[in-house]
């Protein structure tokens, strides 16, 4: 039987192939390159954060300088030209529409989030890590002259590689830098870039000694109709958690700008009410980042104004204009949360605390899917049933708010329809 070839046809495949060649070979090296600066950065970042965290515990009375810290970060961004800086929400808002990330916002973030951690401020470094990472992303892209849709890519390749380094869950550092732009849409174009820059990073990172974020959750019981029953309750209350975290933080910031408009006064005050706070409840758990609370939330019970009190001290230092990120303050809310209500519930501490840390955090960033893979990388597979339903009801039940304004709500979650809205 004789065949009949189609020139034209051979030539589209080979064409089609070539190009996904090409395409395959340009963004291997442009992640790995991103994966290795950005995980030497991470690293250098992370290990001044632990230097500045160390020098606070043992000199408690740099709290006091809290308010100057809060001048200069202003002052800062003031002398770069940064006069509106709006966080993550700025890369967010780049990848959305091709706004440009500026180089320097590297340095002044990194800067700001140190001179917080160092004074006391409660905040966390993912702010920092996705910030970095698109700004240093945007960086290359324009050096390599990219166009806006690869741009936009290497942006997002640049945040997964930071937070991996920062993080050590390569895996959930690149789906969140796909997922959290467009809730219910996912760039997998950026599917390579991320992962490979995420990886190298990491590896980056734990060749300089930076552990991953991992937690060992013992005394499991098994998934039954009761103890999912409870759990399924436990995620009602996770949302509605989740929420008030975002309410706080918006209402918080809104206040500040509404009696305070100059940035200077504001970010002072914010300064002098984090000192107030501290003494008013007498306890330092509650500055900087707080791993060491949410490590004891796993071996044992929290007390029920735990939670509360994070999130206060978080609204009122980020809303003043303090940098640094609202991840990790989150799933310090989450877990201590958890930990609290395990009594009630008669589950275990460390499984509550996990289930209630990934369910904060699908509730304020509306990633499910992150979600459920930050859960395998802290946590291994280790409660995964438990971990699934609750991030599952949490992201249903947490509607459409939010910790980044920018952030859209492409799909409803109540029904199979676009909606393209953008959250609270």
């Amino acid at each position: 039987m004789k065949t009949n070839f189609n020139t034209d046809e051979i030539k589209v495949v080979l064409h089609r192939l070539m190009f996904a060649v090409t395409t395959f070979i340009k963004w291997l090296a442009c992640s790995v390159v991103c994966g290795v600066i950005l995980g030497l950065i991470g690293t250098f970042f992370y290990k001044l954060l632990g230097l500045v965290t160390v020098f606070r515990e043992t000199n408690p009375w740099i709290l006091f300088g809290l308010p100057v810290a809060g001048l200069l970060i202003v002052l800062c961004y003031r002398l770069a030209g940064e006069t509106r800086n709006t966080g993550t929400n700025l890369v967010i808002t780049a990848i959305q529409s091709n706004d440009e990330v500026p180089v320097h916002v590297a340095p002044l973030i990194i800067l700001s989030t140190l001179l917080t951690h160092l004074c006391g401020g409660s905040a966390g470094r993912e702010g920092a890590a996705l910030q970095v990472g698109g700004s240093i992303g945007n960086f290359f892209a324009k050096l390599l002259h990219f166009d806006d849709k690869d741009t936009r890519i290497m942006i997002m390749c640049g945040m997964s590689a930071c937070f991996s380094a920062l993080f050590g869950t390569p895996i959930a550092a690149a789906v969140f830098s796909m997922e959290v732009i467009s809730v219910g849409v996912m760039y997998y174009a950026a599917l390579v870039p991320c992962v490979v820059s995420a990886l190298t990073a990491q590896s980056i990172a734990k060749y300089f000694g930076i552990a991953g974020t991992h937690f060992a959750l013992a005394e499991l019981p098994d998934f039954t109709i009761a103890s999912g029953g409870k759990m399924l309750l436990m995620s009602v209350l996770f949302a509605c958690v989740s929420i008030l975290f975002c309410v706080a933080l918006h209402t918080a910031s809104r206040l500040y700008t509404t009696y305070f408009e100059n940035p200077f006064i504001r970010i002072f005050i914010a300064g002098l009410l984090v000192i107030a706070l501290r003494f008013i409840f007498q306890t330092t758990d509650f500055l900087g980042a707080g791993a060491p609370v949410i490590a004891s939330s796993f071996t044992a019970r929290c007390a029920w104004y735990v939670f509360l009190l994070k999130i206060l001290f978080t609204s009122v230092t980020l809303g003043g204009g303090f940098k640094g990120g609202e991840i990790v303050p989150t799933l310090f809310i989450g877990a201590t949360l958890g930990s609290f209500l395990s009594g009630f519930f008669g589950l275990p501490a460390g499984l509550c605390a996990a289930c209630g840390m990934v369910s904060v955090f699908c509730g304020v960033t509306n990633c499910p899917i992150t979600s459920l893979i930050l859960a395998i990388e802290m946590f291994d597979m280790a409660g995964m049933k438990y971990c699934a339903l609750c991030i599952a009801v949490s992201y249903l039940l947490s509607g459409y708010y939010s910790l980044y304004n920018s952030q859209k709500i492409m799909y409803s979650k109540y029904r199979t329809e676009f909606i393209n809205r953008n959250t609270h």
